[in-house]
């Protein structure tokens, strides 16, 4: 049987600049603040809550490692923990312009992640029982993230 894909929800996160913590062994190290946002799907919907963090390593060869975690809470009041893993390429010069801050359009770079959840909500606890899949845009002042559920 084929896989498909149910769209979950759509995040739009608020980021802070770059913490630039400079080359490290592994490659250029980068800590991007969440500053909050919001996230809505035919599911759930609510606040991304202010604190966490994108912890990034920008390889030599300019693809990113990125792995996000950050708290949703839901518009009913549940709190879900996400940790989101994924990899963000695309040419040297679109590269440059993202790690500057500067728009680009999404078609020109390839940013994909695999969101996982932690809930104690009964309500959302298929959230802990599913594999996801994300597409990211990374905007100057906010990462748009479209989460989809594995069929």
């Amino acid at each position: 049987m084929e896989p498909g894909l149910e769209f979950l929800l759509e995040a739009r996160v608020r980021v802070e600049p770059a913490l630039e913590l400079g080359e490290v062994p592994r490659g250029r190290r980068r800590i991007i603040p969440i500053a909050g946002g919001t996230f809505e799907g035919p599911k759930l919907r609510g606040v991304v809550v202010p604190g966490g963090a994108d912890w990034q390593i920008v390889r030599p060869d300019g693809l990113a490692e990125l792995t996000a975690r950050y708290t949703l809470q839901t518009d009913d009041g549940a709190l879900i923990f996400v940790v989101n893993r994924g990899v963000r390429h695309g040419p040297a010069e679109v590269v440059a312009k993202l790690m500057r801050g500067e728009p680009v359009d999404s078609a020109s770079y390839y940013f994909r992640t695999t969101p996982t959840f932690e809930t104690g909500s009964r309500k959302y606890d298929w959230l802990n029982r599913h594999v996801f899949v994300a597409v990211g845009e990374r905007h100057p002042a906010e990462v748009a993230i479209r989460m989809y559920q594995v069929t």
